[in-house]
């Protein structure tokens, strides 16, 4: 995969993301993985206002490996939802942002997430009560590579298939890295277009790191009609920090030594 640089607001993006450094760790390699796809999906395709953001016709992105919650925090905070500065109060005791997303505590935050393998199961509800009440939302659902090793992804997917709901996107960022190592040596996954597509869903690919890509991937949904559409983002754990990218131990790094905080800040163009 050769994706472009990361552009002025990709190292914007990162750069509100790790102004939570100071208050607690972060999952470094998910957090990185996921901003393009969430910056694409926010700039240019989900119908949302952060004005309104309980507008019931609104569209729904479910972050369901919440570990990665940082890149929503800082895309939601970038359109307004809340104010950036709110990003450094991170897991703190009092905070509205916590280690993984909770509903109801921030606007935009659409699904409590976290315990791996719910979100495709509640984008589902989602699109099916969003069918029976003739509403036009879109459910969009992003997933971990090594979620899907989770059983209710797969029973979700059986149903979504059986429900013909093409207002039902599932995204899988998948950076072939999960919590304790490689996914090609935790539980292999390919071939997983086709294990998608003998589920009953149409499947496409991009690359999850450069946003012309994203922007026409998923401008073309749903892949086709009558069908849940699943995008595959080939993406690099870690992208924008050098000491990160396609390391599995930066998966849970929590104390930075001031060396790497510096050299992290340098590469983003400061904070």
């Amino acid at each position: 995969m050769t994706s472009p640089p990361l552009d002025d607001r990709s190292r914007h993006l990162r750069r509100l993301a790790i102004s939570a450094i100071k208050s607690a760790g972060i999952h470094f390699g998910a957090t990185m993985s996921l901003i393009e796809i969430l910056r694409v999906l926010y700039d240019d395709i989900l119908r949302i206002d952060p004005k309104h953001p309980s507008d019931p016709d609104r569209d729904r992105c479910i972050l369901s490996k919440g570990h990665g919650v940082l890149a929503l925090y800082a895309i939601l905070a970038d359109k307004g939802f809340f104010p950036p500065s709110e990003i450094a109060t991170f897991c703190a005791v009092d905070s509205r942002l916590p280690g993984h997303p909770e509903h109801g505590r921030l606007p935009g935050i659409e699904a409590s997430t976290g315990a791996l393998g719910h979100g495709l199961s509640i984008g589902l509800g989602m699109a099916l009560a969003a069918r029976i009440q003739k509403r036009p939302s879109r459910v969009f659902v992003v997933m971990g590579d090594g979620e899907t090793n989770e059983g209710s992804v797969w029973e979700a997917a059986m149903s979504a298939a059986k429900h013909g709901l093409d207002n039902l996107v599932a995204i899988i960022d998948y950076n072939k890295l999960q919590s304790y190592g490689p996914v090609e040596q935790v539980q292999p996954l390919e071939p997983l277009a086709d294990k998608w597509r003998a589920f009953g869903f149409s499947v496409t690919e991009a690359d999850g790191h450069d946003p012309a890509d994203l922007k026409r991937v998923l401008g073309a949904l749903p892949v086709a009609a009558g069908k849940p559409s699943l995008v595959i983002a080939h993406t690099v754990k870690g992208k924008g920090l050098s000491l990160a990218e396609g390391v599995a131990d930066w998966h849970h790094k929590r104390k930075l030594t001031e060396a790497e905080t510096a050299a992290i800040i340098a590469e983003l163009g400061g904070m």
